[in-house]
């Protein structure tokens, strides 16, 4: 059974269309089973009936053209139950419907199984005999697996409009919905242009070669143009961006430093590798150390190593882009869309971004952020071949994608996108204003940074502090870990930009699967592995260079350093890790150079350390809740997991229980409580942390100046009543449809995102 099954997909994959798919699937089942009849019916969403989709052992003549209700029929009863129904004798089953009109003989035998697609029924898959009798339970399985495998085949097909297409022979042109996840917030109406990839690694021979010098010198030349083009999309981007956003193409341009790629490519070329193929194989070892890596930020930088390869390996085939017009509000979609394809966009012109592929932590996303173009990342079924120069609408606040959307639809969301822009003015004069209650409780507004362009944006946005400075990017840059100079430098730059406001430095968050690629961890579970303190302790000698830079990079300053501990699990860890910190104060001290005792932190990201709370707050100066990863390990979900995404809530109540105790214990020592998880950024998450008594939040700059919004026209008491009444619910939606119907009754509908109708 295997053997077919493998050949029955195969098949399918290989067809030339989604018909042609559907007609090789019945063929094959029918043979493979030995079967009379096998028939696929498919739900048409539109028309609320199953279409009879394919068959082979009935009437071709109605394929496409004959339907069912919903509920009719053992076909109905298998899409209602959303399990298989295996029958000897259909006909005397009560649900049976006899269809002559498509051929239908007396068929005794019936086996229909559902397509189920993230739980939603799709469609029936059913093989049918004259003979009575039942279907083994080894081709029920085999039915059960095939349908569970092209359940992606269909509900790709249904979201690009091929279902419908059966029936009339169009992909209907109107309103195709495409969904992904938001990457920059915002909504864009454009043009779309597709951008494919310029060269491709896997196809590259691994080829042996004699003449090594002719290797590296045609290598050298490749390195060398990839830089200058660096070098020109930086200048390009520099009327656009802040300057230290540039930051960003100088980890590209280290990436290519002589001691880093290039070099370990020209090791394999002297081997006797030819250029080509070297590359290759450096770039995919790289490839696997990011992949590997359990932080989503860390683990989305694979796809610039993957885009400096791929440039590189342009210039080695001597291959150029062609020249490509780009109109009036471009809308960039691409399978992988990187950093330097914006490159060849004039900036003016680029109003919207669709990745099939990627994350809000890709590097092309956090571009988009900066830039203010809207993006969506992972929208797997936008048909690249079918979508060139047609209207799009991107909408980065829902993660959708409108192709050809009509007249009335593009009128909404032109309305919104004018309600969007008066807002965005209106936010900018709140910049200087405090982040106060209506009823006078002040709330402090941080931000999380992890990369030098941060800081400006930041600053703009009226940031009051840094609540998480990811100390792991500049160690991802280099390859070696960075010198106590090296990293006094970048540390110094953060907190005089700052000045005099407070600066939360995160202590590195290496280990388990978000190893540097010249520190290898290798672990079976790395999830739960060697990771955060748990590595810092280990390696005193890491741990100390480090805190030994940021406390000398406050040296002379007025803003307060507050160093912060991740993956804290147990008291002992904090008590050990402030041993190393006030020796590290004590060696500075010794040094001749006055500085002032950083405060510590604890960051509760595990549910040991929420229920440990006030042991750790009475060792520490303050707490600080990851909500990110504490949502992801107490409800033991992956959120960049797409099969499991949507089970990841930061409003399920055991979360919202775990955020409560921890503000509650650490009041109950005295110590300020602050969260630095994306939950602090939503107008949701601001109002219930608030009513919480979370003295800090820190965000996404981005995020920041609606929630002081949001802030500065909620009272504390309203705050609390909502805590109160939320935590006493036990379900997610209900607790996302209370908060949203009462921030409009608030007044505040103007952060609730609105969809077009």
């Amino acid at each position: 059974m295997l053997g077919a099954l493998r050949q029955i997909v195969n098949d399918v994959a290989d067809a030339g269309s989604f018909r042609e798919a559907l007609n090789v699937l019945v063929v094959d089942v029918q043979e493979a089973l030995g079967t009379e009849v096998c028939s696929i019916y498919l739900i048409n969403r539109a028309r609320d009936r199953f279409l009879f989709a394919a068959n082979e052992g009935l009437n071709q003549d109605y394929i496409g053209q004959f339907t069912l209700a919903i509920d009719e029929g053992l076909v109905g009863l298998v899409a209602e139950r959303a399990q298989p129904i295996n029958l000897k004798n259909a006909l005397d089953h009560p649900r049976f419907r006899y269809l002559p009109q498509i051929g239908e003989e007396p068929f005794h035998a019936f086996l229909g199984v559902p397509i189920i697609h993230h739980r939603n029924v799709l469609g029936v898959l059913v093989v049918q005999q004259r003979e009575e009798r039942r279907f083994d339970e080894s081709e029920e399985a085999f039915l059960v697996t095939l349908a569970a495998q092209l359940a992606t085949l269909i509900a790709h097909a249904a979201a690009t409009g091929e279902v419908v297409a059966l029936t009339s022979g169009d992909v209907p042109r109107e309103n195709q919905v495409y969904r992904g996840v938001g990457g920059s917030p915002g909504i864009a109406i454009g043009t779309a242009v597709i951008v494919h990839p310029l060269a491709d690694l896997n196809a590259v021979p691994e080829r042996e070669t004699d003449n090594i010098i002719q290797e590296l010198l045609i290598f050298d030349v490749a390195v060398e143009a990839v830089r200058a083009d660096i070098r020109r999309i930086s200048e390009q981007f520099g009327g656009s961006l802040p300057a230290e956003e540039l930051a960003l193409f100088d980890v590209y341009l280290h990436m290519l430093d002589d001691t880093a790629i290039p070099g370990d490519v020209r090791d394999r070329i002297r081997l006797g590798q030819w250029a080509q193929g070297a590359l290759k194989q450096v770039i995919r070892e790289h490839l696997r150390t990011f992949e590997q890596m359990e932080d989503p930020y860390l683990k989305e930088r694979g796809a610039d190593v993957k885009d400096l390869g791929l440039r590189v390996l342009v210039y080695l085939q001597d291959s150029r882009q062609k020249k490509q017009f780009f109109p009036e509000n471009t809308i960039l979609i691409g399978e992988d869309v990187t950093p330097g394809m914006l490159a060849n966009i004039p900036s003016e012109k680029l109003a919207g971004i669709v990745a099939l592929r990627g994350s809000g932590n890709s590097h092309v996303a956090i571009l988009a952020r900066s830039l203010g173009v809207p993006a969506v990342m992972g929208a797997l079924d936008v048909p690249l071949y079918a979508v060139e120069n047609s209207v799009v609408v991107v909408d980065g606040f829902y993660g959708e994608v409108n192709v050809h959307p009509s007249k009335r639809v593009l009128d909404q969301y032109r309305e919104l996108i004018a309600e969007e822009e008066e807002f965005v003015a209106e936010l900018e004069t709140l910049r200087d204003l405090p982040s106060e209650t209506t009823d006078g409780a002040r709330v402090r507004l941080w931000v999380n940074i992890g990369l030098a362009g941060d800081i400006t944006r930041s600053l703009d946005r009226g940031a009051e502090g840094i609540g998480l400075f990811r100390t792991e990017v500049p160690f991802m840059t280099k390859d070696r870990f960075p010198t106590e100079e090296e990293q006094r430098q970048i540390y110094r730059d953060h907190m005089t930009a700052f000045e005099p406001r407070p600066v939360t430095m995160r202590t590195l968050d290496i280990g388990g699967d978000k190893a540097l690629s010249y520190f290898p961890i290798e672990e079976d579970n790395p999830f739960l592995g060697w990771r955060g303190i748990r590595v810092t302790l280990d390696h005193p000698e890491i741990f100390l260079i480090q805190t030994r830079a940021m406390i000398k990079a406050n040296a002379g300053l007025r803003g307060l350093l507050r160093i912060m501990l991740p993956m804290i699990s147990g008291v002992a860890e904090v008590e050990e890790a402030t041993r190393l910190i006030m020796r590290a104060h004590q060696e500075v001290c010794e040094e001749g150079l006055d500085v002032k005792r950083p405060q510590i932190g604890v960051m509760i990201e595990v549910p040991a350390a929420v229920y440990q709370a006030r042991a750790l707050a009475r060792r520490v100066d303050f707490l600080a809740v990851g909500s990110n990863d504490l949502t992801q390990y107490m409800l033991a979900v992956d959120r960049n997991n797409p099969r499991v995404a949507n089970l990841y809530k930061e409003v399920h109540p055991a979360v919202l229980q775990a955020l409560r105790e921890v503000a509650q214990a650490g009041h109950a020592e005295g110590k300020p409580v602050g969260i630095c998880g994306e939950f602090a950024g939503t107008p949701f998450g601001a109002v219930l942390l608030i009513g919480m008594g979370y003295d800090v939040l820190s965000m996404n700059a981005t995020n920041l100046p609606r929630i002081k919004w949001v802030i500065r026209n909620m009272s504390m008491a309203r705050a609390r009543r909502m805590v109160a009444k939320v935590l006493k619910m036990d379900d997610p939606a209900r607790i996302e449809e209370f908060m949203q119907q009462e921030l409009i009754d608030a007044g505040l509908g103007r952060v609730v995102p609105r969809h077009h109708e």
